[in-house]
């Protein structure tokens, strides 16, 4: 599997995490790219295997993060109640979740399938810059683009 950076963002190896089966690859915009909106954005991919739970559908999604459990899985600090979902939507082949998470913000996070492996994908602002919701999503899309751009099967 392999990573897609949309333009205008870099990887941050220091702060990314990779181990024998799993990473968490976190990207911000690059210096000399003043045209890309200021945001974070986290990838987060699975174990092998792991992408299975996209089969259950969207319905079952969106139950599954409006619940406690769902929520406490969302939650930047395991709490259900700090997170409160917005929106949950089909995006083609990712599942889209508009949050508004108690210590993050509102922000945009994304499962999708890729190469058998759950990947989750978000897009933040920071305490000093947040993000407007529109363009969150706009990041989010333009992550998942350079996501599936990198992992598309050879004509």
């Amino acid at each position: 599997m392999q990573i897609g950076v949309p333009p205008g963002y870099c990887i941050d190896g220091k702060a990314s995490r990779e181990s024998k089966d799993t990473a968490v690859i976190l990207m911000g915009r690059c210096t000399d790219a003043m045209k890309a909106t200021p945001a974070l954005i986290t990838v987060s991919i699975g174990q092998s295997g792991s992408a299975g739970v996209m089969t259950a559908g969207g319905p079952a999604l969106a139950a599954y993060f409006a619940s406690s459990q769902g929520r406490a899985t969302l939650s930047r600090s395991g709490r259900a109640a700090d997170v409160r979902l917005i929106s949950a939507l089909g995006a083609g082949d990712a599942f889209l979740l508009h949050l508004q998470d108690r210590s993050a913000g509102e922000y945009w996070r994304a499962v999708i399938g890729v190469k058998a492996r759950l990947v989750t994908v978000s897009a933040t602002g920071t305490d000093a810059l947040p993000l407007d919701p529109a363009e969150g999503r706009r990041v989010l899309d333009q992550a998942l683009d350079a996501l599936r751009a990198a992992n598309k099967a050879p004509a």
